[in-house]
Order: structure tokens, then C-alpha cells, then sequence
């Protein structure tokens, strides 16, 4: 067996039965299907059983790549990149396209953000992340904003759909596991870019007023008369969020 890298984020789902409950959380059958970090092809097996078009397994790990180029080398269907997914274009996919994925939780964030950013014809993401991440992108019934819930319930619409425990994988990883579905919002009048590094200004001092969390200057004259200088950016619902960030980026 493949001795899994810690510096790849590698654990293994060897649970079957999770597997399925993965693969059946979107319709597969004719559809173009991205997988990141096959690893030894476990998820992927149960992909290939509901007879998408095809199927594009894009990993980093040299030695799984050439395995799974055997593995699968009568498959006309899967093709298989050795890529940093940081690094993959998904407009290299022209068609519609799903992910299904146990993603490295090591750079999930920053995959799942740079997905919604790209108008790419991304139908859906079923992923299994790390359970502390995926609650704090839940945003339904959450009194407090964080960065992550609330640049998801503008790109998004997005789903826990179940939680899963340390000892389906291999290694066991030291942390609970959590697999999510999530929906591009499409025809966004909205650049996600400036969204993004908005999120990240305005929840660098959350806890502080807003008066004082940014950098104020003659725009503030709007702000100051609506009073939500005084709030903190956690205690913002969503449209006064919109307020701030249509002011000071648009």
C-alpha cells in the first residue's frame, strides 16, 4: 500500500459505504466529474459505477499518478493530470462540470473560494472537508458573520450533509470530518475578487468597530450616517455587510 504524505494532506478513505453516500449526493450518470487527490482511486471506483462521460482525476503525488495511470489504463473515459490543483485551470474543462472530492484539508479553503471565483460552468461541489471548516461556512441560522460564511452565502448555496468519523480514512487523521454540497450562484452582479479581499479586511478586526477595523476616509460619510460604524463586522447581517462593501469597493 502507498504510504500516505503528511505533507499532501494525504488520509484514505477506505470505507465503502461512505463512498456511496458521497457519489449519490449528485446525479453522475453522462456527466463530466472532477475528482482532486484520487489517491489509490477508492472514491473514484464508486464514481465509475454511475457511468459518467468522463471523468478527470487530477493529482499531485507522482508515484499515485503513474498507479492510477495503470489502474485505469483501459478507461477512454478518465484522464489523468499530474497537477497541483492550485495550479489547474478549470476553464481547461469547456463543458459542464461537478467536483466530487476527499479534498487535502490542508488547502480546502482556498480550493473551494478559488472554484466559485471562476466562471467555468462548475454545476455542483460535493466534498468531504475538515468538520471545523465546514461550520464555519455554514451560514443558515448563524447569528455571528465570519469570512467563510458570508462569502458563501453570497456564492453560494450550501449544504452539510453529513458528518463522518476519523476512523474511515487511513491514516486517522486527528480531526473530525464533515461532507458538504455546494451550488455556484450564477449570473453574480458581483466581482468575487473584490469580494474576497473585502471579506478579509473587514473580519481582520472583527471584533472591533468598524470605525475602527477600516480604514475610513470620505466615503465614510454614508457609513457614519447609517450608524454601522458603530457595529462590528460579526454582528452585520448580510445586507448591511452588501452596505460596506458596495461603498467602499464600488
Amino acid at each position: 500500500m502507498h504510504k500516505p504524505k503528511k505533507s499532501l494532506g494525504q488520509n484514505f478513505l477506505i470505507d465503502k459505504n461512505i463512498a456511496k453516500k458521497i457519489v449519490n449526493l449528485t446525479s453522475i450518470n453522462n456527466q463530466h466529474i472532477i475528482e482532486i487527490g484520487p489517491g489509490t482511486g477508492f472514491l473514484t471506483d464508486e464514481i465509475i459505477k454511475k457511468k459518467p462521460k468522463k471523468i478527470y482525476l487530477l493529482e499531485k503525488d507522482k508515484s499515485l499518478y503513474l498507479n492510477l495511470k495503470k489502474k485505469y489504463f483501459n478507461y477512454k473515459n478518465i484522464e489523468i493530470i499530474n497537477e497541483d490543483a492550485l495550479n489547474f485551470d478549470l476553464q481547461y474543462i469547456k463543458e459542464k462540470k461537478k467536483i466530487i472530492s476527499n479534498l487535502p484539508y490542508n488547502i480546502s479553503i482556498k480550493l473551494i473560494i478559488n472554484w466559485l471565483k471562476v466562471e467555468c460552468k462548475l454545476q455542483k461541489m460535493v466534498l468531504m472537508i475538515q468538520k471545523e471548516v465546514a461550520e464555519k461556512m455554514k451560514f443558515t441560522g448563524k447569528e455571528k458573520k465570519n469570512r467563510l460564511n458570508l462569502f458563501m452565502e453570497v456564492a453560494s448555496n450550501y449544504r452539510i450533509e453529513f458528518n463522518v468519523s476519523q476512523n474511515v480514512f487511513f491514516p486517522k487523521p486527528k480531526v473530525n470530518s464533515s461532507v458538504i454540497s455546494i451550488l455556484p450562484k450564477k449570473d453574480l452582479d458581483l466581482d468575487l475578487n473584490k469580494f474576497e479581499n473585502f471579506t478579509r479586511e473587514i473580519f481582520k478586526f472583527k471584533r472591533k468597530k468598524l470605525s475602527t477595523a477600516l480604514n475610513l476616509n470620505n466615503k465614510n460619510i454614508s457609513l457614519i450616517n447609517s450608524n454601522l460604524h458603530e457595529k462590528r463586522a460579526e454582528d452585520l447581517n448580510i445586507a448591511e455587510l452588501m452596505e460596506v462593501f458596495n461603498l467602499f469597493y464600488n
